[in-house]
């Protein structure tokens, strides 16, 4: 497989993406997967198909939509966890703090910048590379080697990357080798 896999349109497209992660995985010999997953149902999917690769589930942070509350459902989280997937809720790595700046004082830092620039690929692209982030942040993916990164522009998933991670205090060491797939109209 050497050619990108371009989709029509974006969004609900977790089932093809997943196939294509898989075939690339398989035929390349990379076990380090990461998924975007907001209620857990496209990490569900994931860690059925990615049983015995190290797979990371990257939600949404806490109070991401409401305060005091996470997205993920608990009966995915169960069933991810049985699974042999690991789940990570934490701070945006393209936002953050930045976020509350915007939020208050209606300006955009650096980080939101990067992200601005990264949705030129698409959204799916821009969290790709931020779950990423977040993940070697967290100690959860190898930094030293390429790893295949899922996300998406609203629900689902509908691009993958192959890429080699950076933590944010290195962004600019990570690397997009290759992308999968993405939709060329977002």
């Amino acid at each position: 497989m050497e050619g990108v896999e371009y989709f029509k349109e974006s969004g609900q497209l977790t089932e093809e993406v997943l196939k294509i992660v898989k075939k690339y995985a398989e035929a390349n010999k990379i076990r380090d997967i990461v998924v975007a997953s907001t209620t857990g149902a496209t990490g569900v999917k994931a860690s059925e198909i990615f049983k015995g690769y190290n797979l990371v589930v990257v939600t949404h942070s806490a109070g991401f939509k409401e305060p005091g509350k996470v997205e993920l459902l608990e009966e995915n989280r169960i069933a991810i966890e049985k699974n042999g997937g690991r789940i990570l809720t934490t701070t945006h790595a393209l936002s953050g703090v930045e976020r509350s700046l915007r939020k208050r004082f209606n300006i955009i830092g650096p980080l939101e910048q990067i992200a601005y620039t990264l949705r030129l690929f698409g959204q799916g692209t821009k969290v790709c590379v931020e779950i990423a982030i977040m993940a070697a942040d967290a100690g959860l993916i190898p930094i030293d080697k390429d790893v295949i990164s899922i996300g998406g522009t609203s629900r689902g998933a509908d691009t993958a990357i192959v890429l080699k991670p950076a933590y944010s205090s290195d962004f600019f060491d990570l690397k997009i080798r290759k992308i999968l797939c993405k939709p060329s109209n977002f």
